[in-house]
């Protein structure tokens, strides 16, 4: 346990630790020495608990009415939050800009400026990658084809994206959802031959497994998904790879990128907390 607080034994902390639970923050208080102590599973809690202390949230859900408390305190906290996540925010803002740009993937003559090789003058794509261009290894993330595939995407990184940045911080973030882009899209350009693809989930899966085998071996409120959210996911793929969702209509599906972002989240995941389960262990 981490110690994040103290405070005297005269201040009520009883709507403070309300609005902890209410943002999922794990925690319990003691009384040690004349004192006060909130205490949090690690140390990202504890930040978490001292960031909303400093920013005045403590005094501001303590004023309030109990009826208003909830609804005001949340609107407080917005600003702290988004200030903790740009990462997050960036990329979902790149992602709507793309979408726009390209009318969901309607518009060919700017598709082009975002698949995995560039289009020549006849239209066609070329056969090899042109490093010359390196961020097309990491551009048909953005790339959306319908708004269900938009949306769906864009809510599960803000789902998944936002974790990782408030546990581990924005570059972290940042890394991680690069390598998975880079390996997924190469890894589908590479056994489809196709170049048009497009979408997040291959960096979705990949961020997924980080979560998910980090939080097996060393558990942080953070990665603490719900427990059905990797079964609909595995399902998810599954079905994807059964080639069901196609025949339903939903477009072709670039499976090499979901399955190669899977394994390297998974394999980013077991050695990240790993190292962190060791450190604590030392």
């Amino acid at each position: 346990m981490y110690r994040a607080l103290q405070c005297s034994l005269d201040e009520d902390l009883s709507r403070f630790t309300h609005f902890l639970r209410s943002r999922g923050v794990v925690h319990r208080i003691t009384e040690e020495d004349g004192k006060q102590v909130v205490w949090t599973h690690d140390e990202a809690g504890a930040q978490i608990v001292q960031a909303f202390y400093a920013e005045g949230i403590a005094d501001l859900v303590a004023d309030m009415p109990a009826d208003r408390s909830a609804t005001q305190s949340a609107r407080a906290s917005w600003p702290l939050v988004w200030r903790r996540i740009p990462v997050t925010l960036i990329i979902l803002a790149l992602t709507g800009v793309v979408a726009l740009l390209t009318g969901m993937g309607s518009r060919p003559e700017s598709i082009g400026l975002f698949t995995f090789v560039p289009v020549d003058a006849n239209g066609y794509f070329a056969s090899q990658i042109d490093l010359s261009q390196w961020w097309r290894l990491v551009a048909p993330i953005f790339l959306h084809f319908g708004l269900m595939h938009l949306a769906f995407n864009a809510l599960w990184y803000w789902e998944l994206g936002r974790r990782i940045e408030m546990r581990s911080g924005g570059l972290w973030l940042l890394g991680l959802t690069l390598l998975f882009a880079v390996i997924s899209n190469t890894a589908q350009w590479w056994v489809s031959g196709h170049a048009l693809f497009g979408g997040l989930s291959g960096v979705l899966y990949g961020l997924l497994g980080y979560c998910w085998l980090y939080q097996w071996l060393a558990p942080n409120v953070h990665f603490a998904l719900p427990k059905g959210v990797v079964v609909l996911m595995l399902v998810w793929l599954v079905l994807c790879l059964s080639g069901l969702i196609t025949l339903l209509g939903f477009g072709a599906i670039a499976n090499t990128a979901h399955v190669s972002g899977l394994l390297v989240g998974c394999a980013a995941g077991l050695i990240a907390g790993g190292l962190e389960r060791a450190r604590h262990a030392a």
